[in-house]
């Protein structure tokens, strides 16, 4: 997978809204946040077309986009490549940064909790 950077991971991602989508309502969902120029978004397009994240089909005289892979997939490989360069591949010492720094919240250590417990059931 090419690599994405952050502002072509923001129209990847308005695209997982809902596909196919046209140019205009990639740009319709990405001003809901922020304001974006139409040139800007059409030329991420064609990056993301040249990277193969998005594919596009002719319909009369507009474009419709969709991704190639899914949001979660994207996800998970992104977070390993991280764990990776970061961690030499180990969960556990990003997450004692975190809790180090009081970056987790009360709410994350219940969801942590819940996870860990899970896999203990379903593998143990």
């Amino acid at each position: 997978m090419n690599e994405i950077s952050k502002t072509e991971f923001e129209v990847l991602d308005a695209l997982w809204q809902g596909y196919p989508a046209s140019a205009q309502q990639i740009i319709e969902r990405l001003n809901q946040h922020k304001p974006w120029h139409e040139k800007t978004v059409k030329t991420l397009l064609n990056r993301l077309v040249k990277k193969q994240a998005i594919g596009f089909e002719k319909q009369q005289r507009s474009y419709y986009y969709s991704p190639l892979f899914e949001r979660d997939s994207y996800v998970l490989e992104e977070s390993k490549s991280l764990l990776a360069r970061m961690f030499s591949g180990k969960l556990a010492p990003m997450v004692s940064n975190f809790a180090k720094s009081d970056e987790l919240s009360q709410q994350d250590i219940d969801e942590l909790k819940a996870l860990i417990k899970d896999w203990e059931q379903d593998n143990g």
